[in-house]
């Protein structure tokens, strides 16, 4: 299927391109390639237009250049793919480069093998690359985000990580203002919705999977 995942994901940024709304442009491009619910989203987790995807690319930092930064992290987003690459799940590179998973946060979180070891791996590296401050956050509405708040800040204080876990409604809106702040932090994200609107963002995910070159199935859609 790689190769028709691909000619879907250079349809799905065709039509993009063509200002077609993403879900009626997926719809189409899904039907057109007889694609499953599962393929569908890979591709349209993949796909943006190209002013998107040169936009992102623009305002996109390295891993090396977050030392004695702050740093705003999609809590679920950039936790979830982390914990997919060690478990060895499907890891997809979208058309922008960024480094996504196909799991999805939906009212619930659960903590799994891989939780605590995803948490480890990311703080490790953060303190290697010298990160003055990193605030995680997640959202409030999902269950069970108390008690992972409680999990990374127990983690953090054992090991002396400078490390603020804050609850909201809304990751997304606080992690676009994020950049307007006085000194503006860099976002760890790879929603696309926060890659719009935010200010400079760290592929975090993939800097740690790279890093410790965790093995997984990783599909490239980037091109």
């Amino acid at each position: 299927m790689w190769p028709r995942l691909r000619s879907a994901v250079d349809d799905l940024c065709w039509l993009l391109d063509r200002g077609y709304a993403t879900p009626s442009a997926l719809k189409l491009v899904g039907d057109r390639y007889s694609l499953t619910q599962r393929q569908r989203v890979a591709v349209g987790r993949c796909s943006c237009s190209q002013a998107a995807g040169a936009a992102r690319a623009v305002r996109r930092v390295n891993a090396d250049e977050l030392r004695g930064r702050t740093l705003a992290i999609d809590g679920y987003n950039v936790l979830t793919t982390v914990e997919a690459a060690l478990a060895g799940g499907v890891l997809l590179i979208g058309r922008d480069g960024a480094l996504r998973d196909m799991a999805s946060v939906h009212g619930t979180f659960r903590t799994v093998t891989e939780t605590l070891p995803a948490i480890v791996l990311i703080g490790e590296l953060l303190q290697r690359i010298g990160v003055a401050r990193a605030v995680w956050y997640l959202d409030s509405p999902v269950s069970n985000s108390g008690r992972l708040k409680t999990l990374l800040r127990e983690t953090a204080e054992s090991r002396g990580w400078p490390w603020e876990v804050e609850l909201v409604p809304s990751p997304d809106r606080v992690l676009k203002l994020a950049a307007r702040e006085e000194t503006p932090a860099i976002v760890a994200s790879s929603d696309s919705v926060i890659l719009d609107g935010c200010g400079p963002w760290v592929d975090l995910p993939r800097s740690v999977v790279e890093d410790r070159e965790v093995t997984t199935l990783l599909i490239n859609l980037e091109v």
